[in-house]
């Protein structure tokens, strides 16, 4: 049924890399040093790999279903490695060569429940992350000779794997030395490299030393489901209740964003109006040191744990209490603890719900929202509660104060929104046209249906635009792409990503069972999308009216890299009438579009930007050489301080996160109070392309408003929208 579907974009980072970023231990452990434990398979993950199998090998659930056979089985360790090491730095051939005896045994393993295999290539994967940093931390103790002539290829996804120890140990030498590099650029004296690195590597060795079996198990089985297509996935019951969590923009708890730092849990943000936010004893910065379960529950010392089982901890049901031992940001670590208690209630994410905005074009007013994801609340939508959560009826609440608020036109931002809900792709485009349908569905078998806005009137019956990027996926594609079909209103941007396939969860504990036994769900492929006009997002995305610089194209992101994905093709219209004709205004649009951008140093940079990025990019290497790298950093500063001050002499805003230099650290190694204010400056600073969004809708109301003609052509009578025509 479609309020089940979902239709979202989803990426994975290589393993060692995403556990890397997730902060650093300050010293090495005895746990570390001895290796991490033996992993084995559970009874549980078995028995849910069996399941996982029933459900990718029946073509009455997926859309284009694979035989788990030989063939199959090699995709799968194919992925399984590229997960673990996809940038070639761990494993060596004879490594590979030796995993080589099973890369036709998989589909065997699955269906058998055997996975022991399959967990021993990841603790494999554990060791050779613990030589790897062993080998970075021992070269740390000699300073480098950074006069030689020699690069670091940073990209290594099309190298081979390295023949042999002698090779590996070269490449991260190189990797050394460029991390190296980076903090002596930024001033760093050698003794402060040294200590910076050495704590980095080491927190690598413990964040995937500390990675467990149901790890094991999620990596292998996203191989497995990442085969059949790229948006099949397996979630573990943890990462499932996360994943649920983003949906419906809630959760029980305390209402804090946790990350790890160093040996800590550190509150990363705070949740206006949560629990946390009301008791005025939490703050950014804050290192939660034990957490202790209602009034007289033992404190549990956290300090050193996963952040995932920290979390787990916090969380709980609305009512229940949670006692914290925190050391406040500026306190050291040998200070005393101070004690809260926060009674959980339910929080609402509303930072990842709709916002709005007014920006002032001239004598016009365009109001802007910005929507980050397609979420909805999928258990109160089955509970019949006319309340739910989703992004609909926010936007129509955001609408109607817009309105109140009397702007001449809306811009829907669609930017970096990789999808959700089909129901709210369809009934979000409900907000802007009368009646018609929104988007045709093929389901397994070949059957069409259309997915239609059934409710007479709209939210917004005036001037519309949508700006997109090439991470607009999934849902955002949906709702721009009936908007165009339409003629409802104008899409500004870049082509979107190309996704044209609709998702569907399967919980695998839909079933009741003794104890407290979990599995998992599948998120599977079940339908394709297509357009009114029968025509295809799949690798083609939509392409705006009005084109801004593309940053990244079709063969750097999106849909066409995906070496498995579905084939675009068509289909038959779907009888639907046009609410006009705005093609006729994108000459003029256009030619007033790049006047003014002309004379916009806010936009020319973000050009600038886009083709440096697009060139280095393209590079994949960086000189080793200290005074490459440094000629290279002192024209970048240059550059930076010359915006800076024309940016001042003409009275434009500051943007104080374009000033910020490269200091040679990883994101994490930065106080989090540092990190949460880097985040707010580059979120305030300027954005000229929404601001050119809202003059290019602006352009359009002038246009129409100054030619009765022009308009007679653009918006026919009987279908004119009321503001539109004013």
């Amino acid at each position: 049924m479609l309020k089940y579907k979902l239709i979202a974009l989803s990426a994975a980072l290589p393993l060692a890399l995403a556990m890397a970023a997730t902060g650093s231990p300050a010293t090495e452990t005895a746990a570390s040093r001895a290796g991490p434990p033996a992993l084995a398979p559970t009874a549980e993950q078995a028995a849910a790999a069996r399941m996982v199998y029933g459900i990718l090998s029946d073509s009455r659930y997926v859309y284009r279903s694979k035989p788990l056979n030989d063939e199959l089985s090699a995709e799968i360790h194919r992925r399984y490695l590229d997960s673990l090491d996809g940038q070639k730095l761990f494993f060596t051939r004879a490594d590979i060569a030796r995993f080589d005896a099973q890369r036709l045994q998989h589909d065997d393993a699955i269906k058998s429940q055997q996975l022991a295999p399959a967990f021993e290539i990841f603790a494999t994967y554990q060791r050779r992350v613990a030589d790897r940093v062993a080998y970075a931390r021992s070269l740390l103790k000699q300073p480098f000779d950074f006069s030689k002539e020699e690069t670091w290829l940073y990209d290594r996804e099309e190298a081979q794997w390295a023949a042999n120890g002698s090779e590996l140990d070269d490449a991260w030498r190189k990797y050394v030395k460029n991390d190296a590099l980076r903090l002596k650029l930024a001033g760093r004296s050698q003794a402060e490299i040294r200590k910076t690195l050495d704590k980095r590597y080491a927190g690598m060795a413990e964040r995937v030393g500390e990675l467990r079996a149901d790890d094991a198990f999620e990596t292998f089985m996203n191989a497995y489901a990442g085969s059949i297509d790229p948006h099949t996935s397996y979630m573990s019951p943890r990462s499932a209740e996360n994943f649920n969590m983003q949906m419906r923009l809630s959760l029980e708890g305390i209402g804090a964003v946790l990350q790890r730092q160093d040996e800590f849990v550190v509150v990363r943000t705070i949740v206006p109006g949560g629990p946390a936010a009301n008791s005025g004893k939490v703050n950014v910065g804050d290192r939660v040191i034990a957490v202790g379960q209602g009034d007289t529950g033992p404190m549990v010392d956290v300090v050193g744990w996963r952040i995932d089982d920290t979390v787990a901890l916090i969380r709980g049901k609305k009512g229940s209490k949670v006692r914290l031992d925190i050391l406040p940001a500026e306190a050291g670590v040998d200070a005393k603890p101070r004690l809260v208690v926060i009674e959980r209630d339910k929080v609402k994410l509303e930072q990842q719900a709709a916002q709005k905005r007014i920006i002032e074009v001239d004598d016009r007013r365009i109001g802007v929202v910005e929507l980050p994801t397609f979420y909805l609340d999928f258990d109160a939508r089955r509970r019949g509660d006319e309340d739910a959560r989703s992004a609909t009826a926010d936007v129509a609440r955001l609408l109607r104060e817009l309105r109140a608020e009397q702007v001449d036109g809306v811009v829907i931002d669609l930017r970096d929104n990789g999808g959700g809900s089909l129901l709210e792709a369809v009934e979000l485009t409900g907000l802007f046209i009368d009646t018609g349908p929104v988007v045709q569905v093929r389901e397994t078998g070949g059957r069409v249906s259309v997915e239609a806005d059934d409710e007479t009137g709209v939210a917004w019956d005036g001037p519309l635009a949508v700006l997109v990027n090439r991470a607009s996926a999934s849902a955002s594609e949906i709702f721009a792409a009936a908007i165009q079909d339409y003629g409802r209103g104008l899409i500004i941007g870049e082509p979107t990503f190309g996704k044209g396939t609709v998702q569907s969860l399967i919980d695998l504990d839909r079933f009741p069972r003794k104890g407290d036994v979990k599995f998992g769900q599948v998120k599977l492929t079940v339908a394709q999308f297509f357009r009114v006009d029968g025509g295809t997002t799949q690798h083609a995305g939509v392409v705006p009216d009005l084109q801004f610089p593309v940053s990244l194209d079709a063969t750097e992101y999106g849909e066409s890299t995906y070496d498995n994905a579905l084939p675009a093709t068509r289909i038959a219209m779907a009888p639907h009438g046009n609410v006009g004709n705005l093609a006729v205004l994108t000459p003029q649009l256009v030619a007033n579009h790049e006047a003014r951008v002309a004379k916009d140093r806010e936009f020319q940079w973000w050009s600038e930007d886009v083709a440096r990025f697009r060139s280095e990019r393209g590079k994949k290497q960086v000189s080793l050489n200290e005074d490459v790298r440094r000629a290279e950093r002192d024209r970048l500063e240059a550059e930076r301080k010359q915006r800076r001050a024309e940016r001042v002499a003409a009275g434009l805003e500051v943007d104080e996160a374009a000033a910020l230099v490269d200091d040679g650290l990883a994101y994490n190694e930065r106080s989090v109070v540092e990190q949460a204010a880097e985040e707010e400056a580059a979120k305030n600073g300027p954005d000229p392309l929404l601001r050119e969004s809202a003059a290019i809708l602006a352009d359009a109301l002038d246009l129409l408003s100054a030619d009765g003609q022009l308009t007679a052509q653009v918006l026919p009578v009987t279908r004119r929208p009321t503001i539109w025509a004013e």
